[in-house]
Parts: C-alpha cells; structure tokens; sequence
C-alpha cells in the first residue's frame, strides 16, 4: 500500500479542475466515480458557462493544485 499525506484524497482520482487566469488550474471537486464528475461538470458548465472546466484523473496529490 502507497502512503499519502490524505488517504481520503487518493481515494477520489476524479477531479472536475477549473481554469483560471494566468494557466493556472483550481479543482472544483473531486470524485471516487468517472460518472459523478460527468454530472458534476454537466452542472458547473450550466451554472457558468463561460468558465471552463475540465475533468482530469489525479490518482497522486499535487501540491499545486490544492
């Protein structure tokens, strides 16, 4: 087993990220399922369209993202 410094994170690989100025990159939520962040970005795309948001598989923590 593969220790981390927030087991709960590692067991949530599915990130809905959001863009932000300047390349940088924000994760809105994070998901245990592929199905969840589908609906989840379904929404966060109705709710602001002009945002962009992406989903990503994140299986390590990246420090910079956090």
């Amino acid at each position: 087993m593969i220790s981390t410094p927030n087991p709960r994170l590692s067991n949530q690989p599915w990130c809905v990220v959001r863009s932000l100025p300047n390349a940088e990159k924000q994760i809105a939520a994070r998901f245990h399922r592929r199905s969840d962040a589908d609906g989840y970005l379904r929404v966060m795309r109705q709710r602001f369209p002009h945002a962009e948001h992406e989903i990503v598989f994140r299986a390590a923590i990246d420090p910079e993202l956090n």
